[in-house]
């Protein structure tokens, strides 16, 4: 018994031993052979790297998209209903030389002010003056502890009227918050905020 040595055959075909193979086979005169043999440097052969180069783009757009940092950070935060005084302050709020405008909701128990550099724990809600909830620690479930120097104008100068236990709103101008800062609320922003405690 003889076999087939190509390697590409799935099994070997069994021939008689009475049948000479040939050495070679001619081609006939009739069949007209190819001028040229497409290389793999072809349109055809870059097509994978083209496709996957097309995905890779895709991916990136839509991830930049669902992820970019200038969303609005209310498009995730639970609503808080509004105070009624959202849209601007009562005639009773106090103001500062820089049209801070405050008022107290709680007494507080204690007899410290925090200073310009102090790191504080509060418990807080801002809204935009429509009314929208932008930022909460209580929809977080947690106080959020932070300094003094950290923070926007308005809460600096805001929260070192205050003392340990007291809740305060305030009313703050756009120029003391995030005025100019893609996105974040921009315009006077109002913030019930609870001074649970000076850390330091």
């Amino acid at each position: 018994m003889r076999h087939f040595p190509f390697s590409f055959l799935p099994y070997s075909v069994p021939l008689p031993s009475s049948v000479p193979l040939p050495s070679s086979v001619p081609l006939p005169s009739s069949v007209p052979l190819p001028s040229s043999v497409p290389s793999f440097s072809s349109s055809v052969f870059r097509l994978p790297s083209f496709t996957a180069a097309l995905l890779a783009a895709l991916f990136a757009a839509f991830f930049l998209c669902s992820c970019g940092g200038d969303a609005p950070r209310d498009a995730a935060v639970p609503q808080i209903p509004p105070p009624p005084d959202v849209a601007a302050p009562p005639a009773d709020a106090v103001r500062t030389s820089d049209n801070l405008a405050s008022k107290v909701l709680t007494p507080g128990t204690g007899t410290r002010h925090p200073r310009p550099n102090s790191q504080v724990t509060v418990h807080y809600t801002g809204w935009t003056t429509d009314g929208k909830t932008f930022d909460s620690s209580i929809s977080r479930g947690e106080p959020a502890t932070f300094g003094l120097n950290e923070v926007i104008p308005g809460w600096t100068e805001g929260l070192q009227m205050m003392v340990e236990g007291e809740t305060r709103r305030f009313w703050i101008p756009g120029n003391l918050a995030y005025d100019g800062q893609p996105g974040r609320p921009q315009g006077m922003l109002v913030f019930d905020v609870q001074l649970i405690r000076i850390v330091s």
